[in-house]
């Protein structure tokens, strides 16, 4: 089967554009948001430490994002056969076992750069690629169930880079209110990666996958993923309120409400308004990270 999907005849080498296209530019944005909500609620100063806001953004975007969607293509280049064939690996575009060299060289650099920020970042670093490979590589292979795939995605998509963010510009283990926030928005996250996995139930039930849409049906998939978003922004709210941040509690209550009215839609036509969603819903939700953010940033003023 590998010769079938990965081998096929044509370039000995990938172009630079397939490469780049295998590592997805378009799921960076994630965890190079989280990674600026993690600078920004540090409460320590950006501008006089840009080096390490430079070092941060590739580091959670191309390089350990990157690395994570290269050795997804790879171990599911089978899959992508029915899903995606257009992809790189299947299409013959990175050829024979490219995709998973790139895979490896990519985790390299992500943990050498990682290295260069600091011993905090660099454990971080490390858990998130271990978590990459344990996502999609065999024997641990966690997408197999979206429960525990979609737990590992949103807590390396999310939190990790939040809490990344913040270790970087503290030099160490942020405070503690900065990562049950982060915790708290990477449990949200689970309910996107469940949105995400919408496009692919055929594939994935002839290939014995068992993502939430296929374990739940689309509907219950959908239903469950609104309330596994909403509930954690609900415990935000409470927590800054309790934290006498009550502009910052009443502006996320606000984007949630906002949430509730778009998935209304959502969960008329789960699997047709997925995509939507992920283009209105989800930007409300990321707003409210960078809301959350700025409050604890007022926090560590204060404490100052």
């Amino acid at each position: 089967m590998e010769n079938s999907v990965s081998t096929r005849s044509g370039p000995a080498l990938p172009t630079v554009s397939a490469a780049v296209e295998l590592l997805k530019p378009i799921t960076w944005f994630a965890p190079m948001w989280a990674f600026g909500c993690g600078i920004v609620s540090s409460g320590a100063p950006i501008l006089s430490q840009w080096h390490l806001l430079l070092f941060g953004v590739a580091l959670s975007g191309p390089l350990v994002c990157g690395t994570s969607q290269a050795v997804n293509d790879w171990f599911d280049r089978h899959v992508d056969a029915i899903n995606e064939p257009g992809r790189p690996i299947p299409s013959g575009r990175v050829p024979g076992r490219w995709g998973l060299y790139i895979a490896i060289v990519w985790s390299i650099l992500s943990a050498l750069v990682a290295a260069l920020i600091g011993p905090v970042v660099l454990a971080a670093a490390i858990f998130g690629l271990a978590m990459a490979w344990a996502y999609s590589a065999p024997p641990f292979r966690l997408k197999r169930n979206g429960w525990w795939g979609n737990s590992a995605v949103g807590l390396c998509y999310e939190g990790l880079p939040w809490f990344t963010g913040a270790a970087a510009m503290v030099g160490g283990v942020p405070d503690s209110r900065i990562i049950l926030l982060a915790l708290l928005y990477s449990i949200g996250a689970h309910g996107i990666m469940t949105l995400n996995d919408f496009k692919s139930v055929e594939g994935d039930r002839q290939m014995g996958l068992k993502s939430l849409p296929v374990q739940l049906g689309v509907s219950g998939a959908a239903r469950l993923a609104c309330a596994v978003m909403a509930i954690p922004q609900l415990v935000v709210v409470g927590l800054l309120w309790q934290w006498d941040q009550p502009h910052h509690a009443l502006a996320v209550a606000g984007l949630l409400v906002a949430q509730f009215a778009l998935m209304n839609r959502l969960l008329s036509d789960p699997k047709g308004q997925a995509s939507w969603y992920n283009a209105t819903g989800t930007t409300l939700y990321v707003l409210g990270m960078l809301v959350s953010a700025f409050a604890l940033r007022g926090l560590a003023a204060v404490a100052s």
